[in-house]
């Protein structure tokens, strides 16, 4: 029996030192891989909805596509490489047009998106965080907006001084970066536990 565990053991070792780079959850810093944590299940299906949200809106007008925990290569100068996972990240169609295939084969997709959003899980640190949004906007993104679903608030940065903070009773707007987007953010959590 214990030869049995310890072969299974052995079997899954294998099994996570040959799976390729891309099962990992990672970013690339300075150069450096580095693992990170995925969402919690609460984060991911924030996330997962706002995707979905944005999407709907955006395949009418082919404005673009949301894209969920895709690895971005973000072009800072001063950097050996820098590539990042927003949680969900919107590409419009002026940076890559709908016509234009995406590469298959390389790991991060080599397009600064416009809206780059991060969904706070409680593993999430805000050092990081802040690291994350400044680095966005000096690589070009347009639009930030932070979510916090325990909190039910989403932190709007239009810049890195020009930040809104939304309740769950406002609406949350895709302003000049992606027109007639609007989603009441009560729709995006789920009901508040009762008192």
């Amino acid at each position: 029996m214990a030869t049995a565990i310890l072969q299974e053991a052995e079997t899954i070792q294998d099994h996570i030192r040959s799976a390729p780079e891309d099962d990992d959850r990672y970013e690339v810093v300075n150069g450096v891989r580095i693992e990170i944590p995925p969402m919690s299940s609460y984060a991911a299906k924030v996330a997962t909805r706002l995707a979905t949200k944005l999407n709907q809106h955006a395949e009418n007008e082919k404005l673009g596509e949301a894209i969920v925990e895709s690895l971005f290569r973000l072009p800072l100068t001063a950097d050996k490489g820098r590539n990042r996972r927003p949680d969900v990240a919107f590409v419009t169609s002026q940076r890559w047009p709908a016509d234009r295939p995406q590469p298959i084969i390389e790991n991060a997709w080599d397009v600064v998106p416009d809206i780059a959003i991060e969904v706070i899980s409680p593993h999430d640190l805000a050092d990081n965080q802040l690291d994350k949004i400044i680095e966005y906007f000096q690589a070009g993104v347009r639009l930030v907006w932070v979510v916090y679903p325990k909190h039910r608030l989403v932190y709007v940065y239009d810049t890195l001084d020009s930040i809104r903070v939304l309740a769950d009773t406002d609406l949350l707007e895709g302003g000049r970066v992606l027109p007639g987007f609007s989603l009441p953010l009560m729709v995006l959590f789920d009901p508040p536990p009762p008192p």
